[in-house]
């Protein structure tokens, strides 16, 4: 029999009524879903010092740790023309200017020839055997490409320069603000004079 208005009575079987509840409880998780993906999208860092990064060993490490400084991050390498003149003016700098208001920060790469081709430890012993230095050594890490560190392309996305050998750096204010680069090659007395405005 027919119902009125000529539309079809409904099926009351259990098999209807189970492809029911599974269909809207299919969709409700599905819109839940999406209503989270949308509502809880991961925070996009600030500044630099709002990352997380892998030091030597391995071990994660907070850059909120150095707020409240000024960094210089470098991109350093073991056997670059450059090697031997950077180090010992990172150093230098490191040293004369002192860790509570300053810090030099390392992260090798590998990606300009075969300028670093060690593991992270044996990158940061040769830098402390061979030249001394006191500063912090993170892990090596990429710095161009898709597969760059997040902290690092903060760096070259903030000065929308992209370096072309080991040795750039970059001066990070207390704030985790980028405020100055330079390349391999630039005068190491150019990089202390910014820096002592923050100091």
């Amino acid at each position: 029999m027919e119902a009125l208005g000529g539309y079809p009575t409904r099926s009351s079987s259990p098999k209807a009524k189970k492809l029911t509840v599974f269909l809207s409880m299919t969709v409700c998780v599905g819109c839940l879903f999406l209503l989270q993906t949308q509502l809880v999208k991961p925070r996009k860092p600030k500044d630099f010092y709002s990352f997380e990064v892998k030091d030597a060993k391995g071990r994660s490490v907070s850059l909120e740790k150095y707020r409240g400084k000024a960094s210089l991050v470098v991109n350093v390498a073991s056997h670059s023309e450059h090697t031997e003149s950077n180090y010992r003016s990172l150093q230098e700098l490191h040293r004369e200017l002192g860790t509570s208001h300053f810090n030099v920060l390392a992260f090798p790469c590998g990606q300009f020839g075969d300028t670093e081709t060690g593991h992270s430890r044996d990158i940061e012993a040769f830098a402390k055997l061979n030249y001394g230095v006191t500063f912090p050594f993170f892990s090596k890490i990429r710095i161009l490409g898709s597969e760059a560190e997040p902290a690092f392309k903060f760096l070259t996305d903030s000065v929308q320069k992209i370096p072309k050998w080991n040795f750039w750096k970059f001066l990070v204010n207390p704030d985790g603000k980028v405020v100055h680069f330079w390349k391999a090659d630039e005068p190491i007395e150019s990089i202390r004079q910014e820096i002592l405005m923050f100091s």
